[in-house]
């Protein structure tokens, strides 16, 4: 029961190439970057990635995608990274662009077994239709674009009533590894995430055949209330204890700031009602 192995390098080694990966995290926020590091030091190539987004130019996922390693990515945006954009339309890159919601009940549904669901997301647009563009060639014309979709109709209850209304069949996601980062976990591989970084974590963990964890504090089983657990050892096969440094050197996507706030004669700083009193008063 014991899953902790004693490094990253040693977590990802039989990661071949050509893998799919479920790549935890939001934005910046909870990616399992000391595992990333260790996948681009192990020189794996020719992946696809399933992840919200693609990090940044200089972090996370986008230092795999600088170095070429990504052949394809299934994400719900861009985000801030300019390499993964220019990549994507320069026909090096190709990208299954996903609406959010979508994207995390279908790596939910592989989790739990479910191939496919059916939602009101998409019908009515390409998404459904086909024909966005998954990849293009250098000269800017698209070679690979999404099918079309199955579409069915089904008695929907609304605040109006019983409704005929359309839906469209989404297929579930099962990726060969998934790398996520938790706040807190166990030798067993229970998990405890922080805030932002529950958003796709649990279901990185869920989709994943063989899932590995980065730790930022690693605790003996028994510590962690059960009642506390966002993802159960049952899906986690292997646990890398990080070190303070490692645990601690966390990047900001975009980083806004405003002026520090003026003094009165008093010298009791002047605060502006939004701040002072927020959203609503």
């Amino acid at each position: 029961m014991d899953k902790v192995v004693s490094s990253a390098a040693e977590a990802v080694a039989d990661i071949p190439d050509g893998a799919r990966l479920a790549v935890g995290g939001f934005g910046l926020c909870g990616i399992p970057s000391v595992l990333i590091d260790a996948v681009l030091e192990a020189g794996t190539t020719d992946l696809e990635a399933v992840s919200n987004n693609c990090g940044v130019d200089e972090w996370g996922l986008g230092r795999l995608l600088f170095e070429k390693r990504l052949r394809r990515m299934v994400s719900s945006y861009v985000g801030e990274n300019k390499e993964f954009a220019r990549q994507y339309l320069s026909g090096e890159l190709e990208v299954e662009l996903t609406p959010q919601g979508t994207l995390a009940e279908r790596m939910r549904a592989g989790g739990t077994g479910i191939p496919g669901f059916y939602t009101a997301t998409g019908v009515g647009t390409q998404v459904a239709e086909g024909g966005l563009p998954w990849k293009y060639d250098t000269e800017g014309n698209v070679i690979v674009a999404s099918p079309p979709k199955e579409t069915k109709v089904f008695a929907t209850a609304t605040s109006d009533g019983v409704v005929e209304k359309e839906y469209v069949l989404e297929e579930a996601i099962v990726a060969d590894f998934g790398l996520v980062r938790a706040w807190k976990g166990d030798r067993h591989g229970n998990l405890i995430y922080r805030q932002s970084s529950r958003n796709f974590n649990p279901l990185a963990a869920m989709c994943g055949r063989i899932t590995i964890a980065e730790v930022e504090e690693l605790v003996e089983p028994g510590e962690l209330d059960p009642n506390d657990v966002h993802t159960p050892g049952v899906y986690v096969q292997r646990v890398v204890a990080l070190t303070p440094e490692q645990a601690a050197d966390k990047r900001i996507e975009k980083t806004t700031t405003r002026p520090r706030p003026s003094s009165d004669a008093s010298g009791d700083a002047l605060v502006d009602d939004a701040a002072t009193h927020g959203p609503g008063g």
